[in-house]
């Protein structure tokens, strides 16, 4: 039966680009409770390795700001089946992968089909649904955003001890085939698109190179002296090449970005609450990991398993706190998971390689709490004062803002654990928690001054 419009329309598509989405975030973090074992394989160090995690992060903070041009050049359902498509693509390669620079391009592949896919889910969220359920909407696309980049390390732990790394590969491409066959044989096609939009090609090289600079010069602390070139260098020119992108924004007819969303006020403080969580909570899902398998001596299974109570938490409260943000407003929602995130954060740097694996699992489980009672209602908070372009437009850039941060926040995690020698041991988690704990700090701080 051809699902042909109406709100059954909507929640047809809308469940596929929330599934879709959902495997590109697990993809995410999947591998970092993967990565001892790859590393181990491929004959990489750690450090190298995590260039699979912030690569990832790179290519998909590159595509999201392509995202509104995108979504006028093509109708909704043919962008959702070409993302999906590329995604298959990206995991068919990363499965087959001999060598560490194959197994990259896979990643790269799967991060450009995410940054198609999570701009798009916002947009259908705030634009297809209306008052009084956008943050419900939202609220249940954060088993995208919340739940799935938790649940990814478990799902990883648990695949690479049992049928090796590469078998986490082919699950997502069967389950994105799966996906894909429903989308293209149930919904229907929708003349939905604006064919009059242009691109501004070089807006979209200074925003990729200025975004892309920050990443590479903090992904470079953990294997250089923080006084190295390789590292202030791209961060400086990254630097430049965002402030020259934003005076082009104001310039150019057609702009990339129509940077006027920062006059709302709501977009802004919520812009810097979600870069502060997500600097905060997704280098965790590396941290963790590597704290229990290389500092305690655990198993990939171990490690996937610390996480699952929190994955637990995040499918519960991520539609939860949606759906009371629509009944009573975001701040009551927001300063309770900014609580839950900072008590969390916070009490984890205090582990040592004695914490017992149940209290590690619970202080990781009281963070999630926060981060998934976040997730929804900041993001629809900060674009409930904007409409039509501008929607997808502080989606996209919102998203590839929070990329970076998450890419930069996980970055200075590793150069803790690894980029300064003076840290070893204990003292090196501590400050790599310590790390995690200032931007959740942050986060409820941003909360607890503005959010209304």
């Amino acid at each position: 039966m051809l699902i042909k419009s109406g709100k059954s329309w909507t929640y047809a598509i809308f469940t596929v680009v929330v599934l879709s989405s959902a495997l590109g975030n697990l993809s995410q973090t999947g591998l970092n409770a993967m990565l001892v074992t790859v590393c181990g394989e491929l004959g990489i160090a750690t450090g190298v390795g995590q260039w699979l995690t912030t690569a990832y992060m790179f290519g998909l903070g590159a595509v999201v700001p392509l995202a509104s041009y995108l979504m006028g050049r093509f109708r909704l359902k043919d962008l959702t089946v070409l993302a999906i498509f590329i995604f298959i693509a990206g995991a068919a390669i990363a499965a087959a992968a001999s060598s560490f620079p194959v197994l990259l391009a896979g990643r790269i592949v799967q991060a450009i089909a995410a940054g198609i896919l999570l701009p798009l889910l916002q947009t259908i969220a705030m634009t297809r649904f209306p008052d009084g359920r956008k943050a419900t909407a939202m609220g249940i696309s954060g088993i995208a955003m919340g739940f799935s980049p938790n649940i990814g390390p478990t799902i990883g732990g648990a695949m690479v001890d049992a049928f090796g790394w590469r078998s986490f590969f082919v699950l997502l491409a069967a389950l994105s085939a799966i996906i894909l066959a429903f989308c293209v044989l149930a919904i229907k096609r929708h003349d939905d698109a604006s064919l009059s939009v242009s691109l501004d090609f070089l807006s979209f090289v200074l925003c990729t190179l200025g975004f892309g600079g920050i990443l590479m010069g903090c992904s470079e602390a953990s294997s250089h002296p923080l006084t190295s070139p390789f590292i202030w260098g791209p961060i400086v020119v990254g630097v430049l090449c965002l402030l020259a992108f934003a005076v082009r924004q104001h310039k150019v007819e057609d702009s990339l970005i129509d940077l006027t969303i920062f006059g709302d006020s709501s977009y802004r403080v919520g812009f810097w609450a979600q870069c502060f969580l997500c600097a905060s909570f997704m280098g965790i899902t590396l941290l963790v990991p590597l704290f229990i398998e290389d500092f305690r001596g655990g198993t990939a299974l171990e490690a996937g398993m610390v996480l699952l109570p929190g994955t637990v938490a995040a499918l519960i409260m991520n539609p939860l706190a949606g759906y009371l943000t629509d009944k009573i407003g975001v701040r009551p929602v927001a300063v309770v998971g900014g609580l839950f995130l900072s008590v969390g954060a916070v009490s984890m740097v205090f582990m040592d390689e004695a914490t017992p694996l149940w209290l590690v699992m619970t202080l990781q489980g009281i963070r999630a709490v926060g981060v998934s009672t976040l997730i929804g209602p900041l993001t629809s908070w900060s674009l409930m004062g904007l409409s039509g372009k501008k929607t997808s437009d502080g989606s996209a850039f919102g998203l590839a803002a929070r990329q970076t941060a998450a890419s930069v926040g996980t970055a200075l995690m590793v150069m803790c654990v690894e980029g300064l020698p003076m840290l070893t041991g204990g003292a090196a988690y501590h400050a790599a928690f310590g790390c995690s704990a200032v931007f959740a700090v942050a986060t409820l701080i941003c909360i607890l001054a503005r959010v209304r």
